[in-house]
């Protein structure tokens, strides 16, 4: 295999075990790295049982989703697919990866197309992601896109490496805007491929969406802050909620420090995405 699935969990031991069981069906069956964010129910347990093929990370605090990071880090093969705790590969999906990985050496991410529930549902974003304003440059596997589902996403290592990964200062919510600018800025290609798709079963264990909501618009907020003209984070500090604002303020002085802007030919593509010239 050129792939390893590198899952992060926290407190999910049932739904990562039937994961981990929809996995091991796979052929040939890939290296799984889990790397556990502090949890304290029987997620190790879950892992030990699932045989030698599976590795555990065990991590003494929470990283959210930065924990992704060490798992790539860990990993011995080419490329990475990344699964949630709740959600897997289909059969020929990591085939028909690596051999597009192969024929295109640019392309640092595969955005699949997710299903969800039992139903096989097409997540909403992967309409989105099909019908991407970007367009599909020529040779490309795909529509070119600059966000995904990281449920549902494989990389290239050395591109992965090459912009540093899930960045840490946003623990969760919105982190792969944030990958897919920085691919993006250092010249890799990202694609949806439809033909590579990924089932997702939401666990019911899941972060209160009024939560979810406030993390995404601050970390959003810090996005812009990072990445963005001073227009762009002025006309986003005006229009975030207040406690996204607060939440982002908490975390300037990290910003300044890395604050990088984007290139402009990476620039006019977001603002394409805005609907903006």
């Amino acid at each position: 295999m050129k792939t390893t699935v590198v899952i992060a969990t926290r407190n999910r031991a049932g739904e990562l075990a039937r994961t981990l069981r929809e996995l091991a069906g796979l052929r040939p069956r890939p290296p799984i790295i889990v790397v556990d964010n502090a949890s304290t129910d029987d997620t190790a347990e879950v892992v030990r049982a699932a045989g030698p093929e599976v590795r555990l990370l065990t991590l003494p605090r929470n990283l959210g989703a930065a924990a992704r990071n060490l798992g790539v880090t860990a990993a011995r093969t080419p490329y990475v697919a990344f699964s949630d705790d709740d959600s897997w590969w289909a059969p020929d999906a990591l085939a028909k990866a690596e051999s597009l990985f192969d024929r295109h050496p640019r392309l640092g991410l595969i955005a699949g197309k997710t299903l969800v529930g039992p139903e096989n549902r097409p997540d909403p974003v992967v309409e989105l992601m099909a019908r991407s304003p970007l367009g599909r440059e020529p040779g490309s596997p795909g529509p070119a896109v600059l966000g995904f589902l990281a449920c549902s996403a494989m990389v290239r290592v050395r591109a992965y490496s090459d912009c540093g990964g899930f960045d840490p200062l946003l623990h969760f919510g919105a982190e792969e805007k944030l990958l897919s600018y920085d691919l993006a800025a250092r010249g890799w290609q990202l694609c949806y491929v439809e033909e590579i798709v990924a089932h997702h079963h939401p666990s019911p264990s899941r972060m209160p969406a009024a939560r979810r909501r406030r993390l995404e618009a601050r970390n959003n907020l810090l996005i812009t802050w990072l990445r963005r003209a001073p227009k762009n984070c002025l006309a986003a500090t005006v229009s975030a909620p207040p406690r996204a604002v607060a939440g982002a303020a908490r975390r300037l002085p990290k910003v300044l420090r890395r604050r990088q802007r984007l290139p402009r030919a990476v620039e006019a593509r977001v603002r394409l995405l805005e609907g903006k010239r």
